[in-house]
């Protein structure tokens, strides 16, 4: 069996199979795989929106729960994070649809990572995200110490 330029050099299979969709050689592209990297590409947007908002939320528990260790980075990292993710979702706007799954992934996986980056129980910090997703995004929002009393 013959391997195909799909498996031995994906960049050049990339440029052949575009080559041949604009010049409107459809019968000769490799249509299987092109819809299967269509649909990884699809994935791979919806990844990128999970681990944004991940680090979001990695930063904002530290900000609540460590306010002695508080910033620039983190405020940098905050700020970074608001400004890609509404630049992601302009971009993408289907992806407004998978906000709730990916603020609940996106959560789950912020957990582990802010116990790791501060040194504290994962129980420490509430089951489920304890912001929405406009609070999260708006530059006027920086949870504080205080409310970390209200949620216990």
């Amino acid at each position: 069996m013959r391997e195909s330029l799909y498996d031995t050099d994906f960049y050049g299979w990339t440029n052949q199979q575009a080559e041949l969709l604009r010049t409107g050689k459809i019968a000769e592209a490799d249509l299987k795989n092109i819809a299967e990297e269509i649909e990884d590409m699809g994935k791979n947007l919806k990844r990128e929106l999970e681990n944004r908002l991940k680090i979001l939320f990695i930063h904002l528990l530290k900000w609540q729960y460590q306010p002695g260790y508080r910033g620039n980075s983190w405020r940098y990292s905050i700020e970074e994070q608001r400004a890609e993710l509404a630049d992601h979702i302009k971009d993408n706007p289907s992806l407004q649809y998978k906000l709730p799954e990916a603020i609940e992934r996106g959560y789950r996986y912020a957990i582990t990572g802010a116990a790791k980056e501060t040194g504290l129980s994962k129980n420490t910090f509430p089951e489920s995200c304890p912001w929405t997703f406009e609070q999260a995004m708006d530059n006027e929002f920086w949870p504080e110490e205080d409310e970390v009393r209200r949620t216990r």
